[in-house]
């Protein structure tokens, strides 16, 4: 039980310890890099497949 408890004391003081703009400010910053990532793999296949549709002779 006090294992326990002491888990959730470091919970809530790593919790306390941050503001809530640093937490948003790195989701955002982890969705926008994701974002991109996903925009230039998309980008990629489309035109992979367009090289590919078009090199057929």
């Amino acid at each position: 039980m006090q294992k326990r408890i002491n888990r959730l004391l470091m919970l809530f003081l790593v919790l306390f310890s941050f503001t809530s703009c640093e937490v948003v400010g790195g989701i955002f910053k982890a969705g926008m890099g994701v974002g991109i990532f996903i925009v230039v793999a998309v980008i990629a296949v489309i035109l992979w497949i367009v090289s590919k549709v078009f090199s057929r002779k």
